[in-house]
């Protein structure tokens, strides 16, 4: 069994998985340095990370076929750590949120993918991409024409190529014919060198330079939750869409392990923390990648990018990368959203809405996400509060025939439905279109059972289902009860 699944997972595709991991790994190099600067750190620990990231995944992950590495999701949330604390302190806190993810990863965290409602996906996806592209705008700050006319060549290159060929990521032809002209043009532009030296050397292991004191742990860990979590996300739901892509399943709760591994070891090589990428994994899927191979590729031809072409890529043109990560923004935004916002239902669009606004203003993807589920909690709870009778009298029985949802949210509005002093003696309610949730639940049964009893009225419970009994049950009713 263990040979088969070995097999399946690495050999099934050989070919595929190979030509999609060199085109993953040309694709990623713009990106990986790209998400560095945002983080405000050296292009090599963005590389770096990619490389350790992809191959770590590719054997630790659960969701094969799947491209994980530095991303601008992550990025994002290290800005303010390397700016007030360093580089050191950020490979600490990216060995931190392996740790973090790995425990969660454990306690079978991912199982909790199912309950982010779609309004929380799409304004998660949407906010990311506006935070990229906010990323970009001081890139343009006392820059001169040549700097917007790199960007529009780079944009017409990403976007028209594709039509012609896809043999070669574009974004990836854009960055080479940018450099070209930078370098042959002698332009005084700036490039990716000047934000950093690339290095042509292998990532070497190494301890964080820092105090292990409480005081440290209390630095990073504000940003290494936040990292954890965003991570996690971000890896789970594309691992949803490569599911949904393949029509293949994955083990949810294995990748949050293997992120959680894969980032505990990357701090360690000089790299800062990463997760699943949703641009790069479609890129590997489309070009045939389905095993574990791919991502092994990627990482593998990733760092043979880096040591033979190293000196090449110091001379990229921020122009260009800055027109790669335009085109990230645009393309991961969901366009359809902003069409079918007055279609959905008015909670969903508001919790679209909620959800972007909280990211985009506080940069905390895992606030904006966590507000979004909750902000749909309380609507799913709102209309589910609603529960009303239909009454008949018959024989000189008066029968209440329960519509709706008892739970707690219920339970007031119950106990006021029923005219306990017109009533006659003989009372019977009818649960057959409803069903009993939780404590809240069979405590209002009892209250209205005893508001009854204690003016000599004789109450029959009926129609429970039997999940409902089996709550009754368990709590206890008082009095008897038939169904």
């Amino acid at each position: 069994m263990y040979t088969e699944t070995l097999k399946n997972q690495w050999f099934s595709n050989v070919r595929g998985d190979i030509l999609a991991g060199i085109t993953v790994a040309l694709a990623l190099i713009p990106e990986a340095i790209a998400f560095a600067i945002i983080a405000g750190v050296d292009p090599m620990v963005g590389l770096y990370a990619s490389f350790c990231i992809a191959v770590l995944i590719s054997i630790f992950g659960g969701r094969p076929g799947m491209i994980s590495a530095a991303t601008g999701a992550m990025a994002l949330l290290m800005v303010d750590l390397v700016k007030d604390h360093g580089l050191e302190y950020l490979l600490a806190a990216t060995i931190l949120t392996g740790i973090i993810q790995f425990i969660l990863g454990i306690l079978k965290i991912g199982r909790f993918i199912t309950f982010i409602p779609q309004a929380v996906i799409i304004g998660f996806v949407n906010a990311l991409a506006i935070l990229i592209f906010m990323a970009q705008l001081p890139h343009f700050v006392g820059e001169t024409w040549m700097m917007y006319a790199m960007v529009a060549g780079s944009l017409a290159i990403i976007y028209i190529l594709p039509r012609f060929t896809k043999a070669i990521p574009s974004p990836l032809v854009a960055i080479i014919v940018m450099t070209i002209l930078a370098i042959t043009l002698s332009l005084d532009v700036r490039t990716v060198g000047d934000m950093g030296a690339i290095t042509r050397s292998l990532p070497m292991f190494d301890l964080p330079n820092i105090p292990l004191t409480l005081e440290t742990l209390f630095i990073i860990l504000p940003y290494s939750l936040p990292l954890a979590f965003v991570g996690i996300i971000e890896s789970l739901l594309t691992a949803t869409i490569v599911d949904e892509m393949t029509e293949t399943k994955s083990d949810k709760n294995r990748e949050v392990k293997g992120q959680g591994f894969a980032n505990f070891v990357t701090g360690f090589f000089g790299g800062m923390a990463g997760c699943a990428m949703i641009g790069q994994s479609v890129i590997n899927v489309r070009s045939g990648g389905r095993g574990r191979l791919s991502s092994l590729v990627a990482g593998v031809f990733l760092l043979f990018l880096i040591i033979v072409l190293g000196d090449i890529v110091t001379q990229i043109p921020m122009g260009a990368l800055v027109g790669v990560m335009i085109m990230v923004s645009i393309g991961t935004f969901d366009w359809t959203s902003l069409r079918e916002i007055a279609k959905i239902p008015r909670p969903d669009a508001v919790v679209l809405i909620a959800t972007v606004a909280i990211v985009v203003t506080t940069h905390d993807l895992a606030m904006g996400v966590f507000s979004g589920v909750l902000l749909s909690a309380l609507f799913f709870g709102w209309k589910m509060a609603k529960i009303k009778s239909n009454e008949v009298v018959k024989d000189g029985i008066k029968t209440y025939h329960i519509k709706g949802q008892m739970f707690f949210g219920t339970m007031a509005h119950f106990v006021d439905l029923f005219d306990y002093h017109a009533d006659p003696d003989e009372i019977v309610i009818d649960f057959s279109s409803s069903h009993v949730w939780d404590h809240s639940a069979v405590t209002a049964i009892s209250k209205v059972k005893q508001k009854y009893e204690n003016i000599n009225k004789k109450v029959t419970i009926t129609g429970l289902n039997e999940d409902s009994q089996t709550i009754v049950n368990q709590v206890g009713l008082s009095s008897s009860s038939g169904h």
